[in-house]
């Protein structure tokens, strides 16, 4: 998967929204105000994700280019190097997973306001 087909598979999630809050070149993806996934525009494709923290350390162990997100809470976000490269059923896995996780934690009021898809 390339960064244009990340970008275009992220935004068609119910209620997710792109910006650029951290600077020019981080593309961040978020439902109901929190993130869910990011890349940098610029550097080689590389995409962090949130995890729960026992499949994080699994996908860690299991893939080289799986490490614990920089500048992020290593225990519930993982970062994938050389994105392009890997398997895209799994990265689409993970996506979901990201989403959902963050959609889990939001109050039900935000919950309630994104659209069904």
């Amino acid at each position: 998967m390339h960064i244009d087909e990340f970008r275009e598979y992220c935004i068609s999630k119910p209620g997710v929204s792109e910006e650029f809050p951290f600077d020019e070149t981080t593309l961040v993806f978020k439902v109901g105000g929190k993130m869910f996934a990011l890349t940098d525009v610029e550097d080689d494709f590389s995409v962090t994700l949130k995890c729960n923290p026992d499949y994080a350390a699994e996908l860690r162990e299991k893939y080289p280019n799986i490490k614990g997100a920089y500048h992020m809470n290593k225990i519930h976000w993982n970062t994938i190097y050389e994105a392009m490269n890997f398997d895209e059923e799994i990265f689409k896995h993970l996506i979901d997973l990201s989403y959902k996780l963050v959609v889990s934690g939001l109050s039900k009021k935000i919950r309630e306001s994104i659209p069904e898809s």
